[in-house]
């Protein structure tokens, strides 16, 4: 309850919420280039740490191993990364940008940037600190 006697925000439905649209939007940006928020999330990680595992790419997306392999292969056909054996031990699978990763890299910040205008207009950068500092104390709270 509320200190001022009314319910309280249903905050976990609304972070629900707010996480499929944000997804949505950014794969109905990426969908010219074949990019969902998923595989946004891949080619932001893999320029972010280059020569990655499969591994750390599936920690880094929340994805399972079958699921981030399979998000792997389909942005693979398309150029957007590279797989390769690890020459140290072939059984790891080491990640890169492809040819189209870099240019894909690029729109997708530019509409991630649009994105980060589109939601936080209006509120002042005191609000958005206190946003921020609260879903950092939800992902510590529950991951």
């Amino acid at each position: 309850m509320n200190p001022d006697g009314g319910q309280p925000p249903r905050l976990v439905f609304l972070i629900l919420e707010a996480e499929r649209r944000l997804a949505r939007w950014i794969s109905n940006r990426g969908r010219r280039r074949g990019i969902s928020a998923p595989a946004a999330g891949v080619l932001f990680h893999v320029a972010a740490v280059p020569e990655t595992t499969t591994g750390e790419v599936a920690a880094a997306i929340h994805g399972s191993a079958a699921g981030t392999s399979g998000l792997l292969a389909r942005m693979e056909q398309s150029g957007l990364v590279i797989r390769k054996p690890d020459p140290a031990d072939r059984r790891t699978i080491r990640v890169a940008l492809g040819p189209s990763g870099e240019a894909a890299l690029v729109d997708i910040r530019g509409a991630i940037d649009e994105l980060n205008d589109l939601i936080t207009e209006g509120f002042t950068a005191e609000e958005l600190a206190t946003v921020a500092r609260w879903l950092r104390h939800v992902s510590r709270s529950v991951g």
